[in-house]
């Protein structure tokens, strides 16, 4: 069964919900909420990653999220930690994450896949990695999103960097990848990785999706002549989410869990009644 990973930005300057949970009791008040909706996983992150983000520094990052994942851990939350410093996933770790997402998928900080490998839980456990694809903060413009073929590209991509996690000390059964939709790769090519699901369900390790209120299905409901604000694409995100887990995807990370949470319900439900 597809898993829900609901979205926790404890940031000022995120695209959709920048400034809504910035303060420690806001947030942790918030990953409750997400986790009675129907999460199975909070993912919280402290550094925006949207198109021309200004990167900050660790200590920030680490200021802004620690106390919220040390609180939900403690309310019995499965949470992950969407970082893409090596530091920040070791010190998330300690405090009781248990899954650390990094969507640049180890490429923006050489030391990530050693901590990876080195760090564990208070229970002794390891953590999971889930490894993203990207070529940097996003380019508003895409002028990095030149794919002859952007599914062949991004697996190929997969290939090497899962044999530099696994040269690090990281181990399979700890690895889950994502496709990075949006990052660096525009509308028509995010609808083909979506398309082609199966073709990484082939490298062997579960699969996240990561569509929620992003650009193409903004762009979406514009060619609709609908509105396209960030939360009027709850809706899409759902459909979408539905679709990947129809294609067999470990988690899809959203911003709204009821609204994927039931979209979910009715794609098991068909599974079902086709049996």
């Amino acid at each position: 069964m597809t898993l829900i990973m609901g979205v926790l930005n404890i940031t000022p300057d995120s695209f959709s919900d920048g400034g809504e949970f910035f303060d420690p009791q806001s947030a942790v008040a918030r990953g409750l909420e997400l986790v009675s909706q129907g999460a199975d996983i909070v993912d919280i992150g402290g550094e925006s990653t949207r198109p021309g983000a200004t990167r900050i520094s660790v200590e920030a990052e680490q200021q802004r999220i620690l106390e919220a994942v040390r609180q939900l851990v403690a309310n019995g939350v499965t949470v992950s930690v969407d970082t893409l410093n090596a530091a920040t996933a070791r010190a998330a770790i300690e405090a009781g994450a248990s899954i650390i997402n990094d969507v640049s998928g180890g490429v923006e900080d050489s030391e990530m896949y050693r901590a990876i490998a080195e760090a564990r839980t208070g229970q002794g456990q390891s953590a999971r990695y889930i490894m993203g694809h990207w070529r940097g903060v996003p380019d508003a413009e895409h002028a990095r999103s030149d794919y002859n073929d952007v599914v062949e590209s991004v697996r190929t991509a997969f290939n090497q960097q899962i044999a530099t996690a696994h040269a690090a000390g990281v181990t399979d059964a700890q690895i889950v990848i994502d496709p990075g939709l949006g990052f660096d790769k525009n509308s028509a090519q995010g609808w083909q990785l979506l398309a082609r699901l199966n073709e990484f369900s082939t490298l062997g390790f579960p699969v996240m999706i990561g569509v929620s209120r992003k650009r193409m299905l903004g762009q979406l409901l514009d060619e609709l002549d609908l509105p396209s604000d960030p939360k009027s694409r709850d809706l899409p995100t759902a459909v979408t989410s539905a679709l990947a887990a129809a294609a067999g995807v470990w988690a899809v990370r959203v911003h709204d869990v009821p609204s994927t949470r039931v979209a979910l319900a009715v794609q098991q439900s068909w599974a079902e009644g086709s049996k």
